[in-house]
């Protein structure tokens, strides 16, 4: 039987390049909330099933010659289960939880994910998995936990690190890299049209942001966070009354807070920027994502959802077109110097004040059994570790929102970063309180 194709795709090489030559990359973390005590066993299934096959049983092992791809191999047995032996109070848990996410996951050097269990005083407990965005986005962690949980992770055949003999490696790194050569032939004219495209587009963009503040220091800054919990039949009817969708209250909301955060063009809009999930069925990419931005008008959205619903769909219809414009560039990716990838994220960051809006949508029933049973509130938050106060003044602040739905509640989680401010965590908090009066929504 032969072995399947293990060569990354070429998205995943770019953030694999992208995270070696800055240095930093963004991690999910999933966090769950039991009010009742955890099955320690249940966890510990998870564990193992994770650690042997689906998604995240993998890491990255880089090529012999530095033009060619690199390939997806089996991830050696991650650390074990971390199960706190000391109760904390409720009140700690926002510590515990930064703790976790800043703990090191690597997608070549391994882990490429980690899971903690932290009990409450009086019961209950907190699970938290962090995953390398490298080797999965929140769909392929949501699709790799469910199959644990409900253990059928799939076996991907991927061959142990190392061991392809060296001759063996450098003649198949040769091969592909000259089959590729017609694929790069054709992006580089596809991104000569790209960029002539995009010009006018950045330009505008780059003219609307404000000149970015260059303060902060270098060393790495704990970026604040706040999760609301809203009852998802609440939720429902409040987006049906508004005239809009659950989407588009998700993106009303990151609209409304990114205006409350300043972060705004000059004629008064918000930039929304939102990941689009383009995997198919029995996809192995670790990152299947296209991309579509809204402009949208935080002042009417309280009261009517239905232009901001159009625009949002105007622009899905169109993404497969974008998907392929914009990846007819990637097989230049193993040609891509690192110090291109660092200067094109200096380029990037010069342009406008996005706010991510990543809407994972309904989650599988069995993601929220991390243990086996239904944890009581779950929410998915991505963060990037290594960012620090002058990086983040520089890009003009930050500000990163993820919804997810469960059987009981819709959760937003919220991320931000503004430039100038001296407590970041009372100002999202407020932002975020506010908005949610702003649409009548009360929340956990």
């Amino acid at each position: 039987m032969a072995r399947p194709d293990n060569t990354i795709d070429y998205m995943d090489q770019g953030a694999f390049k992208g995270l070696r030559a800055l240095g930093r990359g963004p991690v999910i973390q999933f966090l769950w909330i039991y009010d009742h005590d955890i099955d320690v066993d249940g966890l510990l299934r998870l564990q193992q099933n994770l650690s042997c096959g689906g998604l995240l049983a993998r890491i990255i092992e880089p090529p012999v010659l530095p033009f060619a791809r690199p390939r997806w191999v089996r991830a050696p047995a991650p650390h074990e289960l971390h199960l706190s032996g000391t109760a904390i109070d409720r009140d700690g848990l926002d510590a515990w939880t930064d703790e976790r996410v800043y703990l090191p996951v690597d997608p070549e050097y391994g882990p490429p994910w980690h899971l903690g269990a932290q009990p409450f005083v009086g019961g209950g407990a907190a699970v938290s998995l962090v995953v390398s965005h490298v080797v999965g986005d929140a769909l392929a962690i949501s699709e790799a936990v469910a199959d644990a949980v409900r253990g059928t992770s799939r076996d991907l055949g991927y061959p142990r690190p190392h061991t392809r003999p060296r001759v063996a490696s450098i003649r198949n790194d040769l091969r592909q890299a000259v089959a590729a050569v017609p694929d790069m032939v054709t992006a580089v004219a596809k991104s000569v049209r790209v960029a002539l495209d995009m010009k006018t587009d950045l330009a505008a963009s780059a003219r609307s942001a404000s000149a970015p503040v260059v303060e902060g220091d270098e060393r790495p800054a704990a970026l604040p966070t706040v999760t609301v919990h809203v009852d998802r039949s609440t939720w429902d009817a409040r987006a049906k009354n508004l005239g809009g969708s659950s989407n588009a209250l998700f993106a009303a909301i990151g609209a409304r807070v990114g205006h409350r955060l300043g972060r705004v063009d000059d004629d008064g809009r918000v930039m929304l920027s939102f990941p689009v999930s383009v995997r198919a069925d029995g996809d192995t990419r670790g990152n299947a994502l296209a991309t579509i931005t809204v402009m949208a008008d935080p002042e009417s959205l309280p009261s009517d959802l239905g232009a901001l619903r159009a625009d949002i769909k105007h622009e899905l219809a169109g993404v497969d077109t974008w998907f392929e414009t914009m990846t007819a560039p990637l097989p230049l990716v193993p040609l891509a110097p690192r110090f291109a990838v660092r200067r094109m994220e200096k380029a990037v960051l010069k342009v406008g004040k996005p706010v991510g809006c990543s809407n994972i949508g309904e989650l599988p029933a069995a993601v929220n059994r991390p243990d086996g049973t239904d944890a009581d509130r779950l929410s998915v938050r991505m963060i990037e570790p290594g960012l620090t106060s002058a990086d983040l003044e520089r890009m003009d602040g930050h500000l990163f929102l993820v919804c997810s739905r469960t059987t009981r509640f819709v959760s937003v989680t919220a991320t931000a970063w503004t430039p100038g401010v001296s407590d970041n965590r009372r100002v999202l908090t407020d932002a975020v309180r506010r908005t949610l009066a702003d649409f009548a929504l009360t929340a956990s």
